[in-house]
């Protein structure tokens, strides 16, 4: 299962209050399939079918294909020097 740590949640969140996005905004994360990868965004609700995962009071929207890719990995994030968020994936701890 998908899994978010306690910094990618508050990253999260403080990206949601930067940009005054609405109550249950949240993270999304969905499959382009013109480019073949995953893109990551702000938004401020869920699209048709995908699954809402709550973690630490902040929002992820997964599009199926996602869920899919994802399963077995971990969101991490970090806050860089000049203000900017680095979200990244890594392999779920053993």
């Amino acid at each position: 299962m998908f899994m978010v740590t306690g910094n990618a949640a508050k990253v999260i969140r403080r990206l949601a209050e930067r940009e005054r996005a609405p109550d249950g905004a949240g993270l999304r994360i969905a499959a382009d399939p013109r480019a073949g990868e995953l893109t990551v965004g702000l938004s401020p609700r869920p699209s048709r079918g995908d699954t809402v995962l709550q973690a630490g009071g902040a929002y992820l929207f997964l599009c199926p294909v996602a869920l899919q890719a994802l399963d077995d990995k971990a969101l991490d994030a970090t806050m860089t020097e000049d203000g900017d968020f680095d979200f990244v994936m890594a392999d779920q701890p053993r």
